[in-house]
């Protein structure tokens, strides 16, 4: 029996971060399962990206981390508060990102309260007034962050940015960022700290500009196939992972000039046929993509009628009276004609990564495939 779901073809994943090692010199990829494996499962994304080389994992929180620290890889953690639980032994294995002088401080007090060394990466903001440290800030926070590292509270093992304007290397501000980044590590080595892993380049810089992958790469909505430039992501090798998919519910014939939807904006121009999708706002799917998206339904593409309510959607069927209970395909890889995700995102006026961690759990997950979750392959632990 059909019901919404998401299904996720984890062999995509794998694809996928063999073919963004493939194109890079540097030595580690961070897998980036924030936002639920960016709405796939975060286990089941991390597993697969592990199998085909992933060397560790990146979440935003303590909470996100935890329950992937069996996984057998280090996982990265870079958007806590200053009062984040930083003693909590449960959470003393995650690597934390660093941004500013208070967050040092209560890195340090944790660490000494749990009697474990903190793992770090320092966090230099690089242009975008967003997340990281302010470079007025960045020479003492490396001289404090080396002096913890004297006292056994803390050890640090990376050095981060983030690029703002990564799709286009000849982009004045990703230039501007890059040395940026550069001219931190070159203070940080300066004070004596000695990072193994220096990253800025998340999937677009990936992509498009090796000159910014230093020797991990910290790769997040390429695992599933989104490339963050907008271009469907086949043009860049890679392989979307998830198709969107519910029954038809129902099915009636309407007559010309009959309306459709809340509101009454959508009149029906000729006699035909019109299915029900039981997936609607709440499940992820723009309102604004209301009467011009489309779905695919019994081989051909369907157009959406009306506006996308909170729970259901109606669908043209033309001339076709489909069965209840038939596919009704939302977005997928494309291969069959199906619209994908890219499409949905451009009619909805937004990207990809909003409507993707925009499905909420009460659409099913399907995972085809299993990543192997003790794969060896892993970043370098500090000893």
């Amino acid at each position: 029996m059909l019901t919404p779901r998401l299904t996720v073809d984890l062999a995509a994943v794998t694809h996928n971060v063999t073919r963004l090692r493939a194109g890079s010199t540097a030595r580690d990829l961070v897998a980036v399962v924030k936002a639920d494996g960016f709405g796939h499962g975060a286990r089941a994304v991390a597993g697969a990206a592990i199998a085909a080389g992933a060397s560790g994992l990146g979440v935003t929180t303590l909470a996100e981390a935890e329950p992937l620290l069996d996984l057998g890889v280090p996982v990265l953690s870079w958007l806590n508060p200053v009062g984040a639980a930083f003693e909590d032994p449960a959470t003393a294995d995650v690597e934390v990102a660093v941004t500013s002088l208070e967050h040092l401080a209560a890195v340090v007090r944790g660490a000494a309260r749990s009697g474990v060394r903190r793992r770090v990466h320092l966090f230099v903001d690089t242009g975008m007034n967003r997340d990281g440290c302010d470079p007025v800030d960045w020479v003492t926070l490396c001289a404090r962050a080396r002096g913890a590292e004297r006292c056994g509270y803390l050890e640090v093992v990376g050095v981060m940015g983030h690029l703002g304007c990564a799709d286009d290397e000849n982009e004045r501000h990703h230039r501007a960022a890059h040395l940026r980044f550069t001219a931190a590590v070159r203070v940080a080595r300066g004070l004596g700290l000695s990072p193994r892993h220096l990253h800025l380049s998340a999937t677009g810089a990936t992509l498009r500009t090796p000159g910014a992958h230093h020797d991990t790469l910290r790769v997040g909505a390429g695992l599933v196939g989104i490339d963050p430039s907008g271009v469907e992501a086949a043009v860049c090798g890679l392989r979307p992972a998830a198709t969107l998919s519910a029954p038809v519910v129902q099915v009636r014939r309407v007559v010309a000039g009959q309306h459709v939807g809340y509101g009454h904006d959508h009149a029906v121009s000729r006699d035909g046929w019109v299915g029900l999708v039981p997936l609607g706002y709440a499940d992820g799917l723009p309102r604004a993509a209301s009467d011009h998206a489309e779905m695919w339904v019994a081989g051909r593409r369907r157009r959406v009628l009306g506006w996308i309510s909170m729970d259901q959607t109606v669908v043209d069927l033309g001339d076709d009276a489909v069965a209840p209970g038939s596919e009704a395909v939302v977005f997928g890889p494309g291969e069959r004609g199906e619209p994908t995700v890219q499409e949905w995102a451009e009619w909805g006026s937004t990207i990809p990564h909003e409507v993707l961690t925009g499905i909420p759990a009460r659409v099913a997950r399907v995972h085809l495939g299993a990543g192997n979750l003790n794969s060896s392959n892993h970043m370098e632990r500090a000893a």
